[in-house]
């Protein structure tokens, strides 16, 4: 068992391995360091077991987490994910978000639902929404308002875009505040995107066949180097692909 997993920033961890809170140098505060356990880690204690494979990552002051190329999606409350409705059952909608089991919606989780003012969903649409209840125990739940009871962006969309999936670790690269990734595709041509902490990403450009290279330079981006990246974005920039 090591001292502190904090000099094992940027290594890569293995499920099962186990370390120790490294505690505060004073002797008299006996309270045990406080950090804060993202996917992958799992606090117990004052120690840290290590749950999936990956790169351990650091996000200052006290945020910890394990960057994986995982693509199955494990439901985590408060996430934001891009489900597709797959049936109407009463007043529950049933949607598809990629993990071992379908999410519940319940109608009036969007903003301005009422019994008699309904959302038009349909079966096949795609829905922004967040995670309310993720529980090994129990069946997901969704929700398109927030706390206030605001959409905030969360709710039906996806004309005209196209959907597809990457790992979860390069999601979070494209999550992150100013993303390499989407700076220089944005230098390229106007886009839009969401992306889902579920592996999912939806894009819509001008044309087709914009929305089809951006699709494609974000897959390709999956596994190359920052340096590799900016060779492959210049050259279509210069039309050469």
């Amino acid at each position: 068992m090591l001292n502190s997993f904090k000099d094992k920033i940027g290594d890569v961890l293995l499920p099962g391995d186990v370390f120790s809170v490294q505690m505060p140098e004073s002797i008299t505060d006996s309270k045990p360091e406080k950090i804060v356990c993202g996917p992958g880690l799992r606090r117990n204690g004052d120690e840290v077991l290590v749950c999936k494979s990956g790169v351990l990552r650091h996000k200052p002051p006290n945020l910890y987490w394990i960057d994986s190329q995982q693509r199955r999606y494990i439901p985590v409350k408060g996430e934001s994910v891009i489900g597709i409705v797959t049936a109407k059952s009463g007043d529950i909608f049933k949607v598809d978000i990629g993990a071992s089991e379908q999410a519940s919606l319940s109608y009036l989780a969007f903003e301005g639902a009422t019994k008699r003012n309904r959302p038009n969903v349909q079966v096949g649409d795609l829905v922004y929404s967040q995670l309310i209840i993720a529980n090994k125990d129990m069946e997901p739940e969704l929700a398109c308002i927030d706390s206030c009871g605001r959409a905030n962006g969360m709710g039906v969309f996806g004309a005209g875009g196209l959907l597809f999936k990457v790992s979860l670790g390069l999601v979070r690269r494209l999550l992150a505040p100013q993303s390499e990734i989407t700076v220089d595709l944005g230098k390229l041509f106007p886009f839009e995107m969401v992306v889902g902490l579920n592996g999912r990403v939806w894009v819509k450009a001008r044309t087709a066949q914009q929305t089809l290279i951006v699709a494609n330079m974000l897959e390709s981006c999956e596994n190359m180097t920052a340096q590799q990246r900016q060779v492959l974005f210049r050259r279509v920039a210069d039309g050469s692909i």
